[in-house]
């Protein structure tokens, strides 16, 4: 979630939407100063220490052994640690507090009439002044209009996954029973209890008023669903998280992948040849996995060769469908948070894209080496950014290439992120090892 009074945000782009969920979902650290350091001290000391080292979990985008590394570290006291973790904690205490998040309480009517749809509004979209009624709206790339984080279900959903996200992982480091009941709750509420679930479909996803009632773009919406096996993966030990709940899960995440590879839609967004192409696929390849579909997984993760980086990427590594938005800097990371993201959910299935040159002479690499050198501050990007990119862009990008290309593979880059960036920053927890 992008809000700068909480936490530095541990995926680089959420925007003004994700800024409005987690309003919904957590309460701010600000108010909580006081109080915070003393408990999330005392979190560390006793409830961390007093957690076993235990097994990695199962995930397929995280890395097991580097999320065990981490809680092996914080019970031993680990004082590098120490502030993400004290943050994790204070954020995982206010997510306990935080929905249950539905689709069924947005205040707008999907045109199906059942408001189980999804409904969401395309956030560059604003209304036309030269019309009376405002319609058709009118596209302004980079600035968003704050109606579509009124009435409609991004805001809510983007909630949902950020809480998950937080109490999952606070509860594989501590085994704190309270974390795993409520994320089961949440997860509970928004896929599964038949009176609350969201249907598994997005037909009505990144609406445009007077234009189209949804779009294949809408997918990007639920992009982080790739991720929410992961999740599940951390909070599977708890008795909170049943039998019934795994079923059921699975059941919702097959069905919606389904929807998603035969709808106009969802062939609409994987046709794609910018970000929201590279991001149906690491959301599509991490459910895939997560329901056990490895022929899928392989097939895309190969097919990916081609047509992401081959496609997407020129050989200075420069990414031209990116570098054409109003905020090219912050797309360019995007894209590369995806891009990175696809190349480690391949592992599973050993297909290697982090190792892999298109013809051409594009790769993963070399759009990192692009825009490595911006991670200094004081390096200005040439290219537009009309609002300010998130500080954390490319931590996590740079973080995954580090392990995977080794060495001191992106060290100069990271040591430029300020301290501030990367001292309590959650990917110290998640990617732990590469921070050596």
């Amino acid at each position: 979630m992008n809000a700068s009074n909480i936490r530095i945000p541990l995926r680089p782009i959420m925007g003004a939407v994700a800024a409005v969920a987690l309003h919904l979902s957590v309460f701010s650290v600000d108010a909580q100063q006081a109080s915070a350091a003393g408990h999330a001290s005392h979190a560390y000391s006793v409830t961390a220490l007093q957690a076993s080292a235990g097994d990695a979990p199962r995930v397929f985008l995280l890395r097991g052994d580097e999320l065990r590394a981490a809680k092996q570290r914080i019970a031993s006291g680990d004082a590098a640690l120490r502030p993400a973790y004290d943050r994790l904690i204070v954020l995982a205490d206010s997510a306990l507090m935080a929905g249950p998040f539905s689709v069924v309480d947005k205040t707008r009517t999907p045109p199906s009439g059942d408001k189980h749809d999804y409904m969401s509004m395309g956030p560059y979209w604003w209304p036309d002044s030269t019309k009376a009624n405002g319609l058709p709206y009118i596209r302004r790339d980079g600035l968003r209009n704050p109606e579509g984080t009124r009435g409609f279900d991004a805001p809510r959903n983007a909630a949902m996954v950020d809480a998950v996200e937080t109490l999952a992982l606070a509860y594989y480091l501590t085994g704190r029973e309270p974390y795993a009941q409520h994320a089961t709750l949440l997860l509970r509420t928004w896929f599964l209890d038949p009176d609350t679930r969201m249907n598994p479909n997005l037909k009505y996803g990144q609406s445009i008023p007077g234009v189209v009632e949804g779009r294949g773009i809408g997918l990007i919406d639920t992009r982080e669903y790739g991720a929410l096996g992961d999740y599940v993966g951390m909070i599977e030990g708890s008795p909170s998280w049943t039998a019934d709940d795994a079923r059921g899960m699975r059941q919702w995440m097959r069905e919606f992948l389904g929807w998603m590879r035969t709808h106009k839609y969802g062939r609409d967004e994987h046709a794609a040849t910018n970000n929201h192409g590279t991001w149906y696929d690491a959301q599509a390849v991490g459910i895939a996995l997560f329901v056990g579909d490895t022929a899928f997984v392989r097939a895309t993760a190969e097919e990916a060769t081609t047509l992401r980086i081959a496609a997407q990427i020129k050989p200075d590594g420069s990414q031209p469908e990116e570098l054409g938005r109003t905020q090219s800097l912050h797309y360019s990371g995007f894209n590369l948070d995806a891009l990175t993201r696809l190349a480690d959910l391949g592992r599973n299935v050993g297909v290697d894209l982090w190792g892999y040159r298109a013809p051409t002479g594009g790769s993963i690499r070399a759009a990192l080496d692009y825009v490595a050198p911006y991670t200094d501050p004081a390096k200005h990007w040439p290219g537009e950014q009309i609002v300010a990119a998130e500080a954390d862009l490319f931590l996590q990008p740079l973080l995954r290439a580090r392990l995977a290309y080794g060495g001191d593979a992106y060290a100069d880059a990271l040591a430029k992120l300020p301290d501030t960036v990367v001292r309590a920053h959650r990917a110290r927890l998640v990617y732990p090892l590469a921070f050596r």
